[in-house]
């Protein structure tokens, strides 16, 4: 029986590197549009700093590939990374939003002027940042993702009965903001129901 040298070894785990890098490129290849989707929708529609999120998002992975214990969803683990990404620059937009408001001496217009589409979107997308941060990550991954109750619970480090009760915060909040968009004969029926 012949013993491994350490030469084997270190060509063993070069080896084993190897693999793991090759692995982690097609899973970014595979995940990257989702990721920067769901830092959009997190972010509020900024393109700019969803591409940011979700690129520091996967260099954060990268560097923690070594902690990722195999046994987990890699998916689940790297769209936690991505929410955390996504919280801390929501944190720096508020951080540099205060300190420019300090400075500026007009405050903007919070009525849009024109009847259009991009001003409805921009509505929705107001009405979606205002949620909690908790009712906003589960609305977004739930609803616009589509990850089962199970799958966010996983990915934000909650119970499935937490995510449950933002969902259900986050509908009525969002009801209450934008019922007056809601066809006529639905809110009928809402009437018709309470």
């Amino acid at each position: 029986m012949q013993t491994a040298t350490p030469l084997d070894a270190e060509a063993r785990a070069r080896a084993d590197v190897l693999a793991r890098d090759a692995r982690f490129s097609a899973f970014v290849k595979e995940h990257q549009d989702r990721a920067v989707r769901i830092a959009w929708r997190l972010l509020g529609g900024d393109d700019a700093a969803a591409e940011d999120v979700a690129q520091e998002a996967f260099v954060r992975a990268f560097r923690g590939l070594e902690r990722f214990r195999e046994d987990a969803s890699m998916a689940a683990w790297f769209y936690g990374i991505l929410v955390n990404e996504a919280r801390r620059a929501r944190r720096w937009r508020a951080v540099r939003a205060r300190w420019n408001a300090a400075w500026d001496h007009d405050p903007p217009d919070p009525m849009p002027r024109a009847d259009t589409e991009p001003m409805l979107r921009a509505r929705i997308a107001v009405a979606v940042d205002r949620l909690s941060q908790g009712q906003r990550e589960a609305f977004v991954l739930a609803y616009l993702e589509g990850f089962s109750i199970e799958q966010v619970a996983q990915q934000l480090g909650k119970s499935a009965g937490t995510i449950k009760s933002h969902l259900h915060r986050a509908l009525v909040s969002l009801r209450d903001n934008l019922g007056d968009l809601a066809a006529p004969d639905w809110k009928m029926n809402q009437e018709d129901s309470e």
